[in-house]
């Protein structure tokens, strides 16, 4: 079966750092967990995402680990362009 595009993000962000166990120990998870994102037994919790994100430099990003989260509202844009939080908000 053809890894999803989420798979696909997962194990790309694997390959940057050097592998799943280099993800796990960085993320402070254990090796099966990432394994399990990996494979698509589970899907990699939102609050992890950012620092996937920044483990791999960018190069994987939130919004393609989870597309399904509003990541423009949660980084700030979405609500600093409404004029909706203060600026020590939007930095947050």
């Amino acid at each position: 079966m053809e890894p999803t595009k989420y798979q696909k993000a997962i194990r790309e962000a694997c390959r940057i750092v050097g592998g799943q166990a280099v993800l796990a120990r960085l993320l402070g998870v254990s090796p099966p967990t990432v394994n399990q994102w990996v494979s698509g037994a589970r899907q990699v919790p939102a609050e992890r995402c950012p620092a996937i994100e920044k483990a791999t430099g960018g190069a994987v990003t939130c919004e393609e680990l989870r597309p399904d989260v509003d990541w423009a509202y949660l980084r700030g844009s979405g609500a600093a362009a409404n004029n909706e939080t203060t600026g020590s908000e939007a930095a947050a």
